[in-house]
């Protein structure tokens, strides 16, 4: 059976989905499956799924469309009774999705058995189950699922150390990706385009048994304001937002353009100044934004955008940013815009037909999920979707692998780029005990 057919049988399925208010699912990372786990945080809010009712797998150029029509016709379906109705609440998804259409990794939606919670300080639990057909069994599943506020949510574990994983490079080695960075200039230089972004890999094993929520707890800690995620052994935190959908608003940050923070206070700010009025950087950042609006536009009937870019501070570097937000004009969903929008020139290049073969070449790995659409998606199409940065896939072997790119211009600098991607690497690698 191909994957556009497993999707379309899992969109058949129909769940019976019921979301009730608690009175607290703190702390909800430790609460977390150690081995397979579901989350989706920011600032303390955020979600957490436990169990795989339903998983929606695809693969290649229609990845995003097929996934999409898939949770129409799953969601069509669903007997949904939200008591909350908050985002994040009633019947959801975790997804991630490949970057590249030829990518070898599938794509995927996720639909737990049980989510747990919290935003603008309401908790909340939902169960979704399979209707079989049984109705002894399904009566027991909604009396199950009827009374998920009075059944004790999981034990959150006990805090432990991070797992400790020894990175080394990987298929491009740091001189390899100099080289690289070297012939895009070129490229640049020679006009056959304007930008293109290229990453590097480093690799590593994990040993520990524990699972990974102390290494998600640690980004969570460390970088409280990016979407902190974990999905199908993708794990990140991100500071760019894709596309936000909520009751028919649009929203989404581009991030391009970057600085490492500076040792002391007037070192820093003065890092964040020279950022500000980097011809280099700004360059590099109106190519983003640009993409991002000429993509938006067609799906909205207002879009607004910051007035010019604004310096977003991390713990570790300086970017610049740009929000846009405005409102829906075609009854789009939130995968529909992701696929809309999905390769960014903040990820890929410009112009995007001539930046993406030239990744595939120059950087000489598959991606995998690294700078693709992550997040989630409710029954009504809303969701929050980010891209997937500083991040790291760890396979079912212990195999851990992570991503760090740069965005390369005409006057990008070898060492100076193979330097950002060391800071880049930073958070995923200090959460792994580096």
């Amino acid at each position: 059976m191909s994957q556009t057919d497993d999707a379309a049988q899992a969109a058949s399925a129909r769940l019976v989905v019921r979301t009730v208010a608690v009175d607290e699912t703190e702390p909800l990372i430790p609460r977390a499956d150690p081995r397979h786990p579901l989350v989706w945080m920011r600032r303390g809010e955020g979600i957490v799924g436990l169990g795989e009712t339903v998983r929606i797998e695809t693969t290649g150029p229609n990845r995003v469309e097929d996934a999409a029509a898939a949770w129409t016709a799953l969601a069509g379906l669903a007997e949904i009774d939200d008591r909350v109705g908050l985002p994040g609440t009633g019947l959801v998804a975790f997804g991630a999705f490949a970057f590249a259409d030829e990518s070898a990794a599938t794509s995927v939606l996720i639909v737990p058995e049980l989510v747990m919670g919290r935003r603008d300080g309401r908790a909340w639990v939902t169960r979704i189950t399979l209707d079989t057909g049984d109705t002894a069994t399904d009566a027991s599943a909604a009396d199950h699922a009827e009374g998920a506020g009075e059944v004790a949510l999981p034990e959150p574990a006990p805090k432990r150390q991070v797992p400790r994983v020894a990175f080394t490079p990987g298929s491009v080695t740091p001189e390899a990706y100099e080289a690289a960075v070297a012939e895009a200039v070129r490229r640049i230089d020679a006009g056959q385009l304007e930008k293109v972004v290229l990453a590097r890999q480093l690799v590593g094993e994990l040993h520990e048994d524990a699972g990974l929520r102390a290494t998600i707890n640690r980004l969570a800690e460390d970088y409280p304001d990016t979407w902190v995620f974990a999905v199908d052994g993708l794990i990140g935190a991100s500071p760019e937002t894709l596309v936000r959908v909520d009751h028919g608003t649009v929203s989404a940050r581009v991030l391009a353009g970057t600085a490492s923070r500076g040792a002391g206070e007037a070192s820093d700010r003065a890092r964040a100044i020279a950022l500000a009025g980097s011809e280099k950087d700004l360059a590099e950042h109106a190519l983003a934004v640009q993409s991002a609006v000429k993509r938006l536009v067609p799906h909205t009937a207002r879009l607004d955008t910051s007035p010019e870019p604004f310096t977003l501070q991390l713990p570790n570097l300086w970017h610049l940013a740009t929000d846009l937000k405005g409102t829906l004009g075609d009854g789009s969903s939130s995968l529909d815009l992701v696929q809309a929008v999905h390769p960014t020139a903040a990820v890929a290049g410009t112009p995007r037909r001539i930046a993406l073969p030239v990744i595939a070449e120059l950087e000489g790995f598959d991606r995998g999920r690294y700078a693709g659409p992550v997040g989630w998606i409710d029954g009504d199409g809303d969701g929050e979707w980010a891209i997937a940065l500083r991040c790291a896939q760890v396979d079912a072997d212990g195999t851990v692998t992570a991503y760090a790119g740069c965005g390369i211009v005409h006057d990008s600098v070898p060492h100076d780029e193979l330097a950002e991607t060391v800071m880049k690497f930073r958070p995923i690698v200090e959460a792994f005990g580096g």
